[in-house]
């Protein structure tokens, strides 16, 4: 066992940072919703599902019959992203005026505004199941929906025996950038600034001007947004999506948000590579079978020993 994580240490790596970079972006979503309302919004892997359906129709729009290249690569990339982020923000917009806002108002309980989220989980899993044909929905969406590939996987270099594709450094390189862009939003703007507001006292926050529905949509529309650009980056990665390809996903980024420290951006990044990584060097020594359970040991030893995650810094306390 221990020489094949010496073998595969490299690709393991590089496997992690990619597929832990989705996670990270999915995380946000949780963290920032959570540093906000103190609130788990378990329907969040549903957006990010959306964003993979969005993703797969815009590239079937553009007909390709094989990878692109050149300005039109750079097109469908970017209308690619551009839908899965507008479809996904839409949709978590949505969702927050659907299922959560009338609870909030009027002062419901947490638990009742978590049954709220797992029934709109479970609502938007069986309406993407289904698939209009012949004037009659029926099951046949519970199958996998292909996607044209995109770009042609190619090796850019090699470190190791771990082999870097164009579309791993992709991903990667757009987690980043976006992590950054979020964090110098949120630390720099004045609508950052209201949000950082409302997560550490929500009561002062009104008191001082903050439209407190104004910063929850924008919150729920953020995170649904970098949601939608993982299943963007997701679909260019993996070329297919499924009805239910949130649901251990959404597990696995909800874990990672709680590992970095739930309501810590910088955290959910840290997270989400490190559940990424250690999924991957697991997958190594005991095979790729035990990849969920190993994630799923993370979340119960981290729930029991340190709650509060590896920064452990509440949204509302982050300093301009």
């Amino acid at each position: 066992m221990v020489s094949n994580f010496v073998d595969l240490f490299w690709s393991s790596t590089i496997d992690g940072l990619t597929i832990g970079s989705i996670y990270a972006l999915v995380a946000l979503g949780y963290t920032l919703v959570y540093g906000v309302l103190r609130l788990i919004n378990f329907a969040h892997s549903e957006i990010f599902m959306i964003g993979t359906f969005a993703s797969v129709g815009t590239i079937s729009l553009f007909g390709l019959t094989g990878p692109a290249s050149g300005l039109t690569l750079v097109l469908v990339l970017f209308c690619t992203a551009a839908a899965g982020m507008a479809a996904s923000g839409a949709s978590a917009v949505v969702l927050e005026r659907v299922a959560y806002r009338r609870l909030r108002t009027r002062g419901s309980s947490r638990l009742a505004a978590l049954i709220s989220a797992i029934g709109a989980s479970l609502f938007l899993q069986e309406v993407f199941a289904l698939r209009w044909s012949n004037g009659e929905l029926h099951a046949s969406g519970r199958d996998y929906v292909n996607s044209e590939r995109v770009l042609e996987k190619t090796e850019l270099f090699s470190i190791g025996d771990g082999i870097v594709r164009n579309d791993k450094l992709l991903v990667f390189v757009a987690a980043i950038a976006m992590m950054i862009v979020l964090d110098r939003f949120v630390n720099r703007t004045r609508l950052g600034r209201g949000i950082r507001a409302t997560a550490q006292d929500s009561e002062s926050a009104v008191l001082m001007g903050v439209n407190i529905n104004r910063v929850v949509v924008l919150t729920f529309l953020i995170g649904g947004a970098m949601a939608g650009l993982a299943g963007a980056l997701y679909v260019v990665y993996f070329d297919q999506t499924r009805y239910i390809i949130g649901f251990v996903l959404g597990i696995k980024a909800f874990t990672a948000a709680v590992l970095g420290g739930i309501g810590n951006l910088r955290g959910a990044l840290l997270g989400g590579l490190t559940i990424g990584l250690v999924e991957n060097y697991g997958a190594s020594i005991w095979g790729a079978e035990w990849k969920d359970v190993i994630t799923f040991s993370i979340l119960v030893l981290v729930l029991l020993f340190r709650p509060n995650g590896i920064l452990g810094e509440a949204l509302g306390r982050s300093k301009a």
